[in-house]
């Protein structure tokens, strides 16, 4: 028994189509959308790339744009079925592809739930990404004569300046490194002297930060030396001057950043894999409209289309039967190349 018969005359198979056509299109644009969001992620990424601790983050970039760019071919081919749907001598060229055709729109759109999924899910890998790798700029940012650091300088101060924060947790992080080149210090300078003899490592530290952490909305010119002591600036205190320098962490500013964008990303895959289901449904109900007409020589006579030829569950049963013998003819062939072999 069918499972949701509808009965169709000529005028609603007209209109059926002409809808899907023009839905199938908007699925096009989707597809566009798709793959410039994927494009646009894979670049924000690589900006800060240096700043990463691994090069797995343009994983799901890469699969929104392959993504995108199948969905603008699978919508465009169902586009130009349907455009040739109310044609009996075009729409017979279309007809034996249709299964395998619905059969693909339903594998694309597990794939785009997948690619939902990584965009929620690997939210987590960017977070520790982040972490480990802005600890390590941090730790290289006076190397900008060692090669492959030499714009890690350049890349820290503009995140810091474009996001507004300072250093990997917040701005006490840059008091844990020497962030100045030895070749900018005068180690004939006693007190530059002092600061190196009295750290184990020989480390010049200092409780300062980089320049880029500087709030240019502070009242105040820019205090970014002796943020901790009180007595080497008039009328300071170090726990009240909140607006002098940002107290956010990079790591969370971009964590935020990211997030929202993968997050936005997964809503409109969302969106997008609801149209894709409902033209798949509607492509069903024409094509078996098309094939149950009552007088084929008369595209005026009714039809009775339908969503599946069977229940839910002898559908089930029959894929999971195909599914089976399919799995068991490839374990038979392969102990016969076995057999072969021996």
């Amino acid at each position: 028994m069918v499972l949701w018969p509808v009965k169709f005359d000529l005028r609603k198979r007209v209109k059926l189509a002409q809808g899907l056509w023009l839905l199938y299109w908007l699925g096009v644009i989707a597809g566009i959308l798709v793959f410039s969001m994927g494009l646009f992620f894979k670049i924000e990424l690589r900006k800060r790339s240096e700043m990463m601790d691994n090069n797995e983050s343009h994983f799901v970039p890469n699969l929104l744009i392959l993504s995108g760019l199948v969905a603008c071919g699978v919508n465009a081919f169902g586009g130009k079925v349907c455009h040739d749907s109310l044609d009996p001598t075009k729409f017979a060229k279309w007809k034996p592809m249709l299964k395998n055709y619905l059969t693909g729109c339903f594998g694309f759109n597990v794939f785009l739930f997948v690619i939902v999924l990584l965009c929620f899910l690997t939210q987590f890998q960017l977070y520790f990404a982040l972490s480990e790798g802005l600890r390590n700029s941090i730790k290289y940012y006076k190397d900008t004569d060692t090669p492959g650091r030499c714009f890690m300088k350049r890349t820290l101060d503009m995140t810091q300046i474009e996001f507004r924060c300072c250093g990997n947790n917040n701005y006490k992080d840059w008091f844990e490194v020497q962030w100045i080149s030895n070749r900018y210090l005068d180690f004939s300078n006693e007190e530059v002297k002092d600061r190196v003899m009295s750290n184990v490592d020989g480390k010049f530290l200092m409780d300062s930060v980089p320049f880029s952490c500087c709030n240019p909305g502070s009242p105040r010119p820019c205090i970014q030396h002796h943020l901790t002591n009180n007595s080497a600036h008039y009328d300071y205190d170090h726990h009240t001057e909140e607006l002098n320098i940002w107290t956010r962490g990079c790591r969370e500013s971009l964590v935020s950043y990211y997030g929202g964008m993968m997050n936005s990303i997964g809503a409109f895959l969302l969106l997008f894999i609801g149209l894709e289901v409902a033209v798949m449904v509607g492509l069903q109900y024409l094509s078996t409209a098309l094939e149950t007409l009552a007088n084929p020589e008369d595209p005026e006579s009714e039809s009775e289309g339908w969503l599946l030829e069977k229940s839910v569950k002898e559908t089930v049963a029959d894929v999971t039967a195909k599914v089976k013998a399919l799995c068991s003819r490839n374990q038979v062939e392969g102990e016969q190349e076995v057999a072969t072999v021996s």
